[in-house]
């Protein structure tokens, strides 16, 4: 076994984070998943003493504020965790000289282009949270020269509460459900996700010269909210039935973008990586969730 490389988790025990936890890493990885008692991510003083205590290779940042719409009442808190956390983050890492992977959102855009925005595509959030996650990316780019933004969006899995399992657990109790059909996005498995994290992270610890910059990671394909809901539901083998609603009929604190879509081909350009298709993970997701419920 070789040298012990340790890597940083922040916001290890969230959908991303124990993503991350279950991912296939090299054996000599060791993974530091601390909770928010553990370590202070807001206190520069709680990350100096991290630092100092843990020769540390890297750090993967996916603590975040993800309540879209308690944001909008909400945006001091959400600001803190998606742009103060993220630029502490970049100044110990810069500091150490290691690289930081940070994840952001599909919400950094407008939504209005006819296609899948690329990492190049202006920004224009349209709510507070993008408006905090489009700062934390700055403050990541511009705080340490070894920052890599990963942006995703409709982060599904077996773990945590997100809109897969939210869908099953209604259709356990209902025979229709209105879902958002002019909403157009790339489901994106935590899981998959986590791989293409793992694979990044790893090659910028090998190589101070590799890539930096913004990528975005999404399974491939796209789908509409009620879209994804069928498909789930197809999946699980359930009779309930999806009614295709539009946005505007199910008004929200928070805007969301009506086109979410993201192009992938830079990820795959610098590091080799290229995304299954929404369904096959989703297939994934809906069969574990389906054994945890058999399961003794």
């Amino acid at each position: 076994m070789g040298e012990r490389v340790h890597i940083l988790i922040a916001g290890g025990h969230g959908q991303v984070g124990q993503a991350l936890a279950h991912a296939v890493w090299p054996e000599e990885v060791r993974l530091h998943r601390p909770t928010r008692t553990d370590l202070d991510l807001t206190s520069e003083a709680a990350l100096a003493e991290a630092f100092a205590r843990t020769p540390f290779a890297a750090v993967v940042n996916a603590a975040a504020f993800t309540a879209v719409d308690a944001a909008e009442a909400q945006p001091d808190e959400a600001f803190v965790a998606n742009a103060e956390v993220p630029a502490r983050l970049a100044e110990a890492t810069r500091r150490a000289g290691i690289p930081l992977v940070h994840i952001s959102t599909d919400c950094v855009f407008d939504g209005a282009l006819d296609r899948p925005y690329a990492e190049n595509d202006a920004t224009a959030p349209i709510s507070v949270y993008g408006a905090s996650k489009l700062a934390g990316e700055v403050a990541v780019l511009s705080g340490n020269p070894r920052a890599a933004v990963v942006r995703t969006a409709w982060v599904v899995s077996a773990r945590g509460r997100n809109f897969v399992r939210t869908i099953l657990d209604a259709a356990a109790s209902r025979s229709e459900l209105p879902v958002v059909a002019d909403v157009v996005g790339s489901p994106t498995s935590a899981d998959d996700l986590a791989g293409a994290l793992v694979t990044l992270s790893l090659a910028m610890v090998a190589a101070p010269s590799a890539p930096t910059g913004v990528y975005h990671c999404v399974n491939a394909g796209e789908a509409s909210w009620a879209g994804l809901a069928a498909e789930t539901l197809r999946l699980a083998g359930s009779r309930t039935t999806v009614v295709p609603i539009p946005a505007a009929d199910r008004p929200a604190p928070a805007p969301r973008p009506a086109n979410s879509r993201l192009s992938c081909e830079r990820l795959a350009r610098d590091y080799g990586v290229t995304m299954r298709d929404w369904r096959l993970a989703v297939a994934d997701i809906v069969a574990e969730l389906q054994r945890q419920r058999v399961a003794p």
